[in-house]
């Protein structure tokens, strides 16, 4: 009788399985970059295959927020939020961001992935990296006018700022205000920022 030898390929999708996936994943994009690391790369090396990572992950923010431990990721956050009526968008992304990350299951992960990028620069450059690519592109893409990507990049980080001032810092009486105080306080700068600045005089000489 012939020995028969344990099956060869590429490993069935069990937990074990996503589990080698997002060690994979984070050490690479801790490593490489978010940009450099593409779906298919990382399948490769976990030994798994491509639809494997897309059936656990649905895509590549998807397979980010999971390395990093995340239950929620804000990077598809904007792509919801950004639907509507653009007047109104910084209220909903407001809304959206501080149900989030008041949320005593994704608020954690959230702080800790903050925490991290404060304390370890090789993890701050792969949050900003992030940041850039797929929150602050993804605005600039839907707002209209001259400079969307620094208008993006202004009321991206005015967010951030609120954030670190109510998660990180605890800095009263920001830290406890309610979402209709933050949405009253904070929509009407963050508005502005979104906006066209107007042209400048021309000087007579």
């Amino acid at each position: 009788m012939m020995n028969k030898s344990a099956p060869r390929g590429r490993r069935p999708g069990n937990p074990d399985t996503r589990t080698a996936i997002l060690e994979t994943a984070r050490r690479r994009f801790l490593s490489e970059g978010y940009h450099a690391v593409t779906l298919r790369s990382v399948a490769a090396e976990a030994g798994v295959d491509l639809a494997l990572i897309s059936y656990f992950f649905g895509s590549k923010k998807g397979l980010f927020g999971a390395a990093l431990a995340l239950t929620v990721n804000p990077a598809e956050v904007v792509v919801t939020v950004l639907e509507g009526d653009p007047a109104s968008f910084p209220q909903r992304a407001l809304r959206v961001m501080i149900s989030v990350w008041d949320d005593p299951e994704s608020g954690p992960a959230l702080l800790a992935m903050m925490r991290n990028a404060t304390q370890d620069d090789t993890f701050a450059a792969l949050v900003k990296e992030v940041l850039e690519r797929e929150i602050v592109e993804r605005i600039a893409a839907h707002l209209r006018g001259a400079n969307a990507r620094r208008r993006a990049a202004a009321f991206t980080a005015q967010m951030a700022g609120l954030i670190t001032t109510r998660y990180l810092l605890r800095l009263e009486p920001v830290a406890s205000m309610s979402p209709d105080e933050i949405v009253r306080h904070f929509a009407p700068p963050m508005r502005v920022a979104l906006q066209d600045p107007p042209p400048r005089p021309h000087l007579a000489r």
